[in-house]
């Protein structure tokens, strides 16, 4: 039996000794990669999970010995670039993850294999671009340059463009750029109003994100919109950047440095005053609850704010539970297709979303619960696109069949690009996608606003 298997801990994971120099030898990284893949290639239980397990293996199989010595470690580096960090195989499927005594930790190998590939400057200028969410955001949210950018997204020749200068696929349908940003629009630091004869005493900040706030406000202003329904006072964090996940998964751990000293204080005097922080993407909520503290375990204020994180469903079920959320809801959904991404899965809170959801009567939950395949800026990439669509090809089908009168996804990424790939199977679907808190705030029956 094994350690993990005759015990009753949980899985757990080891600090990232980032700022340590043994982190980056290269020679080390091999050396304890091929430990991990001979061990993954003698298990495979992780083969249908993405791309990077079937990569290794077809590499293992195709070498002249059948085994992880028979693969040149020249090529480790094709399943580094299959890994788009989504933590699934840690979370659901390893049986050798810490306290076993194998102490495997795929994801964060990964990570530090990309760590030393972004240390050597062996990333492309469009990947350091494409994860530089603030800048680009700033710029194309301006509201001339965001109709621009948004014809040109629509334009096959511009996008032809696109694809030969940057490599971001022309068949990528891209999100668009909001002439308003969420934070302009939300008036920065005030408190929005709240109904007489408050009931809770929850307080909310809202951190908004860098989707939320340049691609798509109009989720915001449905989570403003459910949070003063209920009555529950709610703050703007006053100061923000990008939480950090998209240079995470480029193994720029610097520039997630760089994001952290920008964030973290205003959010740790927030969580120490008691506010409970609330991130509407997954990934946002994932990079304060998990990645941070394992890059700073002993940073005090990187522990408050993870504390004080939510995801927006994990808080209003909790309100449920005492008691404190309103169930008075007007409109009946129907059946709803819904998606749970990977780093909603891998926060080890639940289905919380589903179960919200499902208090609104007249309303039925397909729960589907499998990888989309997009994974932030991964997906758009012209080198793997078609294994995004691929990855996603099974989830298409699933809402599809589920006949549903509305498509939704925590990840409001994933859900344009499950809309994308059931359109382009040919499948025609009358139903509408929208983000869950959309669907909360039609559910109470409360008016759209800005979007």
């Amino acid at each position: 039996m094994s350690k993990r298997e005759g015990s009753l801990e949980a899985p757990r994971r080891h600090p990232i000794a980032w700022r340590e120099d043994s982190y980056y030898d290269e020679g080390k990284v091999l050396e304890e990669m091929e430990r991990v893949f001979g061990i993954c290639h003698g298990c495979r239980r992780c083969v249908n999970l993405c791309n990077a397990f079937p990569t290794l293996f077809d590499l293992v199989d195709a070498s002249s010995t059948m085994e992880i010595d028979g693969v040149a470690k020249k090529d480790y580096s094709k399943v580094v670039d299959q890994c788009y960090l989504c933590d699934i195989c840690f979370m659901t499927k390893c049986p050798y993850v810490p306290p076993h005594e194998w102490d495997i930790d795929f994801p964060h190998l990964m990570l530090r294999a990309k760590a030393v590939k972004f240390r050597k400057g062996e990333v492309r200028f469009r990947d350091k671009l494409l994860t530089s969410t603030d800048a680009l955001g700033k710029l194309a949210a301006i509201p001339v340059v965001a109709q621009t950018v948004n014809a040109a997204n629509r334009n096959g020749v511009a996008r032809g463009v696109l694809q030969s200068v940057l490599g971001v696929d022309r068949r990528r349908e891209l999100p668009p750029y909001a002439p308003v940003r969420f934070r302009a629009k939300a008036r920065l630091g005030a408190t929005w109003p709240v109904r007489d004869g408050e009931r809770t005493p929850g307080k909310v900040a809202i951190f908004s994100t860098c989707y939320i706030n340049y691609n798509e406000p109009g989720i915001g202003h449905d989570l403003v919109a459910v949070l003063t329904h209920n009555e529950i006072p709610s703050v703007l964090v006053p100061q923000e950047a990008c939480c950090g996940m998209p240079k995470l998964e480029l193994g720029d751990l610097e520039g997630v440095d760089r994001l952290k000293r920008r964030n973290i204080p205003a959010l740790a005097k927030l969580a120490r005053g008691g506010y409970a922080i609330l991130a509407p993407v997954p990934s946002c909520a994932l990079m304060f609850k998990q990645e941070l503290p394992l890059l700073y375990p002993d940073d005090k204020d990187v522990a408050a704010v993870a504390e004080a994180m939510f995801d927006p469903f994990e808080y209003f079920i909790l309100r449920h539970r005492d008691g404190l959320l309103k169930t008075d809801f007007t409109r009946q959904l129907g059946k709803v297709a819904y998606h749970i991404p990977c780093h909603g899965r891998v926060q080890n809170v639940g289905q919380k979303t589903r179960e919200t959801l499902q208090l609104i009567p007249g309303t039925e939950v397909a729960t589907i619960e499998r990888c989309a395949g997009h994974d932030g800026t991964w997906g758009v990439k012209t080198e793997y696109f078609e294994q995004s669509m691929k990855i996603g090809r099974p989830v298409f089908r699933q809402m599809a069949q589920a006949e549903p009168d509305f498509i939704s996804s925590d990840c409001p990424i994933a859900g344009r690009h499950i809309q994308q790939g059931i359109r382009d199977s040919g499948t025609k679907l009358g139903a509408t996608k929208a983000h869950p808190l959309t669907l909360l705030r039609m559910a109470y029956g409360l008016e759209e606003g800005a979007r």
